[in-house]
């Protein structure tokens, strides 16, 4: 075996520390679930390894416009065979994460798993360029895995730059709600844990989006620091409402950018059935 719970504390004893295998901050002396992801908490989290996502494509030359089927196989790191057993987290045994290098093509979806273990989802790619898949998944015994692979689009305008990002925290008007953001602190700084505050207007109708109240994806420019996280914090409206007399819900995310940069955000919230996915460009400097 390639991982071995610890021989102590056991689940019974008075010492155990339950944590979430996701959100590692999360820590309780009972179990119980985890009030950010909704996850069970779990005593004796396995050191982490990482789970290869291997990616076959039909047809094997993608091209743009045309219906392509991803497989994706999860291999284990030690024998390299395919994983066949997963936990569910937020209600899907697998997520996925598709971006285009200029960033303008953006999707969460979810792909079926098939009887020899793979998994496998239907896209069809707008434009030509390189795209990031990122895999969120988290194979039983083992812990929870974000997983970034790329793939190449053909076509003619191909190009392979990164996308130019410039600060936009501008409300965005979604299909039903419109989410304004403000951070804390303001200007937030490289490897210090940024405050997100998400004011959601109108607050009536809000729901749980596949097992959380909001999904985030935070994305730098060139696509190399790839982050997914929820929810730290939901509140009701607050002490001072809305300008305009309207009702607001606020959600509150936490995450540390790792560098300097400009980085792309993609929050999702679900209102009355529809989900809302806003974009926001956050500006992240280092301290001086």
């Amino acid at each position: 075996m390639w991982w071995q719970q610890p021989s102590a504390p056991v689940p019974d004893d008075p010492e155990v520390e339950f944590v979430c295998p996701m959100d590692k901050d999360v820590r309780s002396k009972v179990p119980g679930k985890c009030p950010l992801c909704g996850m069970t908490l779990v005593a004796g989290i396995p050191d982490a390894h990482e789970f290869p996502v291997r990616i076959t494509t039909a047809p094997k030359i993608l091209k743009a416009g045309e219906e392509t089927l991803l497989t994706f196989h999860v291999e284990d790191p030690t024998t390299g065979n395919t994983v066949h057993d997963f936990e569910i987290m937020h209600e899907k045994l697998f997520h996925q994460f598709l971006i285009s290098q200029d960033m303008q093509f953006f999707e969460h979806v979810h792909p079926i798993m098939q009887p020899d273990g793979t998994f496998d989802l239907d896209v069809k790619f707008p434009h030509p360029g390189l795209y990031r898949v990122l895999s969120d998944f988290y194979p039983k015994g083992a812990t929870p895995q974000l997983i970034a692979n790329t793939l190449f689009v053909a076509g003619a305008g191909m190009k392979m730059t990164p996308a130019k990002l410039t600060p936009d925290l501008a409300p965005n008007k979604t299909a039903n709600l419109e989410v304004s953001l403000t951070t804390e602190p303001a200007q937030p700084i490289a490897g210090m844990k940024t405050l997100m505050f998400f004011r959601l207007t109108p607050n009536d109708g809000i729901e749980p989006y596949i097992g959380a109240m909001g999904h985030m994806l935070a994305a730098s420019s060139d696509l190399i620091d790839l982050m997914h996280t929820h929810p730290f914090l939901v509140t009701d409206p607050a002490p001072e409402g809305d300008p305009n007399g309207r009702a607001v819900k606020q959600i509150q995310f936490n995450l540390i950018f790792p560098r300097e940069g400009i980085y792309r955000v993609w929050v999702q919230f679900q209102r009355k059935g529809v989900v809302n996915t806003a974009v926001f460009n956050i500006p992240v400097t280092v301290l001086k």
